[in-house]
């Protein structure tokens, strides 16, 4: 397959030269003097500044001297009811302080007065003169009897450098010299025969739920169509209860009880203000909210109430599946399983032997030395004795003549 695409064969490598960019110009500096004269400087210049006259209009009001008459609406309306007190409803009061002058006396005052001080006894010995004015003497029994011993020089005990055996290593263990193994007959499959298939039989599809437990008749489901609107023809008159019964006949309007005031009437009152003369009220009109167009169109038809379930999901009737349950040929028979294990088979039992260390003198050894560590070293009596020939079994235990001949042996 060739390498080539169409991006190689249509956009060829050309060659890249470096852009050269302009050059910046070489900084000459000026001889001449910066003036250090702005815009600012020169168009805003100082003006005398001189104290300007307020634009406020003159106070056209007079004040009246006459004293202002008002009378609240509170004052006017609330006024207190000439009404006698009522006596609080409280127990009657039976307690009558005693005529006798209070003397402030306490029981703690008269009981416990106050006592002048006592003068006690001192019960600390008096002081002795001394004795003696020998000084004690320093001397003990330890200052005397103690001598001092040179302190030896304390024994380091030198670890011994590690050789190695010189005996080549076997490697030989108890395992691969004991256990050694055995060429036995290869285990039997316990599995049993596959019997063939019976194609011959129909395929039973009854079952004993199919048997016991029939289908009950469904009935069919009655669905009421929805009754169609159907919008009234009178008009409301939307008249309430109260609007009927209460209608009030004799009904008129309530009179108010606020009494009339008296105001005293003087001369010519000037209402202009400054704020009515320069602040004229503008002639507007109230602009209407911008409301969005309604983009949903309502329908004019009443509701069907029929929802989506009940128009596409059609009830069906239930379909029988098949079952592929494999028939049931009967409780299997007592067939015995075969015991033979390559355990059984392999198996050899051996003698149960005792350990030589639970005798006091174990048989077929002398007794030969004790070494540092408190170990009890014993050597074959005869050079062809093996451990495996002076081992007793069980039983020997029980026989003392057999135990006899052992030791002596």
């Amino acid at each position: 397959m060739k390498s080539m695409t169409t991006s190689r064969r249509d956009f060829g490598l050309h060659k890249a030269l470096p852009v050269k960019g302009p050059q910046p110009k070489q900084f000459v500096p000026s001889g001449e003097n910066m003036d250090l004269l702005t815009t600012y400087k020169q168009d805003y210049n100082p003006y005398p500044v001189c104290r300007v006259d307020p634009i406020k209009p003159p106070d056209g009001k007079y004040p009246c001297g006459d004293k202002m008459e008002c009378l609240p609406t509170y004052k006017a309306d609330f006024l207190p009811w000439n009404q006698p007190r009522r006596e609080p409803l409280r127990p009657p009061h039976h307690y009558r302080p005693a005529s006798t002058k209070f003397d402030n006396r306490t029981t703690h005052q008269d009981d416990y007065y106050v006592k002048g001080l006592v003068n006690t006894m001192s019960c600390k010995p008096p002081p002795m003169p001394k004795l003696c004015n020998i000084p004690l003497e320093d001397l003990t029994n330890y200052k005397m009897s103690y001598v001092a011993h040179p302190v030896e020089k304390r024994f380091v005990h030198e670890a011994e450098k590690f050789r190695p055996c010189e005996v080549p290593f076997e490697s030989q263990t108890t395992h691969k010299e004991s256990f050694r193994g055995l060429m036995g007959e290869p285990a039997k499959s316990l599995k049993p025969s596959a019997k063939p298939c019976a194609l011959d039989k129909p395929f039973s599809n009854t079952t004993e739920f199919r048997d016991k437990y029939q289908a009950w008749p469904t009935p069919h489901v009655l669905s009421k169509a929805p009754a169609t609107y159907a919008p009234p023809e009178e008009k409301m008159d939307l008249l309430t209860t109260v609007r009927a019964h209460y209608t009030y006949p004799r009904g008129s309007p309530a009179q108010s009880c606020r009494p009339v005031l008296q105001v005293k009437k003087g001369g010519h009152f000037e209402g202009s203000t400054t704020t009515k003369d320069d602040y004229k009220q503008w002639a507007h009109t109230r602009t209407e909210p911008v409301k969005p167009t309604p983009q949903l169109s309502l329908p004019t038809q009443p509701l069907d109430y029929l929802t989506t379930t009940r128009a596409h999901y059609v009830p069906h009737p239930p379909i029988s599946t098949k079952s592929c349950k494999p028939p049931w040929d009967g409780p299997r028979g007592n067939t015995p399983v075969e015991g033979q294990t390559t355990y059984t088979i392999s198996f050899t039992p051996k003698e149960i032997g005792r350990c030589l260390a639970s005798y006091p003198e174990p048989p077929g050894y002398i007794f030969e030395e004790t070494d540092a560590f408190g170990h009890r070293i014993y050597r074959p009596s005869s050079p062809t004795g093996s451990p495996r020939n002076s081992r007793l079994s069980v039983g020997d235990l029980e026989n003392p003549n057999q135990r006899e001949l052992a030791a002596s042996a």
